[in-house]
């Protein structure tokens, strides 16, 4: 039986984003683990900021930082939600660049 297109894709779900790797201190203790992968914890962030109502009422595009949130946003007060992700970049260590290793055509 042929796989359609969209079992395939479904199999490819997964990749360097969504691995849990080891996350800044601050977002450990934001969080309660040492490693979390990225979506997980936007999705985590995200769940803090409805559970304790920290939408603006007035714009619900703007985040209102708690004393517990504000340190994983950048120590700021508030933040557009579109800056979430970015902010939380920081707490993710980039893996050093391997050089790469030249080619010898001299044979």
């Amino acid at each position: 039986m042929p796989v359609s297109s969209g079992a395939k894709a479904a199999t490819k779900v997964g990749g360097a984003l969504t691995r849990a790797i080891q996350v800044s201190p601050t977002l450990k203790k934001f969080l309660g683990v040492g490693e979390c992968s990225r979506p997980e914890s936007m999705k985590r962030i995200w769940d803090y900021i409805k559970d304790q109502k920290l939408q603006n009422p007035q714009n619900k595009r703007e985040i209102l930082c708690d004393e517990k949130l504000k340190p994983v946003l950048g120590g700021k007060d508030k933040v557009g939600f579109t800056e979430i992700a970015k902010l939380l970049s920081e707490h993710f260590p980039k893996a050093p660049k391997t050089p790469k290793t030249p080619v010898d055509t001299s044979t």
